[in-house]
């Protein structure tokens, strides 16, 4: 007997992907422009007095904020300033100075391991190439990324929570993963303006475009940002 024919397969019905905003190209100088507040060379707000201290501070800010680590950090620098006396203090002696900050135990051991490797490696010098940062223990793309930026004055766009979200709302470099908008941003971003937008981007996540609602009436770049609808500027003795 023929066998029935089998029926073709259901087509799924498709379903419309938001359209992803993105700022116009023209508009992100004058939006960057803008958001600088007159600050035109911008540093890091981690506190440091060399490039050493510096890497360390920042494998310390991981998911901890940077006056935290500001907290913590002038005692474990006067007891150890450099790789080798960092080295020598050990996790076990790194520990005490930072157990205010979270996930100290894990990077007490990070900073004693990567100041012996600074020491066996480097001749105690923090190095400026990306690839020989990031064999550090505790050091990632994003550590590699402020060091190169900071220190050694490289075009570089390290994506934290505060840029990751900036760049979303704001349509400037729309992306699902740091990764695609760190490529985003570093494409998008006049050149001229790279290595200090990185900076003009945390400061303005962490004090006007911040995560439970954009302060969007005091934003001196609301006129290019994409993000609808801008909250209204709160009643008049209603905190933000």
């Amino acid at each position: 007997m023929p066998t029935a024919t089998e029926p073709p397969p259901k087509r799924r019905p498709t379903v419309p992907q938001a359209r992803v905003r993105r700022m116009k190209t023209a508009d992100i100088r004058p939006f960057l422009e803008a958001i600088s507040a007159g600050n035109p060379e911008p540093r890091t707000e981690l506190h440091y007095a060399d490039p050493f201290s510096l890497l360390v501070a920042v494998v310390l800010s991981a998911q901890t904020t940077d006056a935290a680590v500001n907290k913590a950090t002038p005692g474990l620098f006067a007891a150890a300033p450099t790789p080798a006396a960092m080295a020598a203090l050990g996790a076990e002696g790194i520990g005490p100075h930072i157990r205010s900050i979270g996930l100290w135990q894990s990077k007490a051991r990070n900073v004693a391991a990567l100041a012996e490797l600074l020491v066996e490696r480097h001749g105690g010098a923090v190095p400026a190439e990306r690839e020989a940062l990031e064999a550090l223990p505790g050091v990632g793309r994003k550590t590699a990324n402020v060091v190169l930026n900071e220190i050694f004055g490289q075009p570089t766009m390290a994506v934290d929570t505060h840029i990751f979200r900036l760049a979303n709302r704001t349509g400037l470099a729309p992306g699902k993963t740091v990764r695609e908008v760190e490529d985003g941003l570093v494409r998008r971003i006049p050149p001229d303006l790279l290595r200090r937008a990185h900076h003009w981007l945390i400061l303005h996540g962490r004090y006007v475009c911040k995560a439970r609602q954009p302060e969007c009436w005091r934003c001196p770049g609301a006129q290019w940002c994409v993000f609808t609808p801008k909250p209204a500027a709160p009643a008049r003795g209603r905190r933000a």
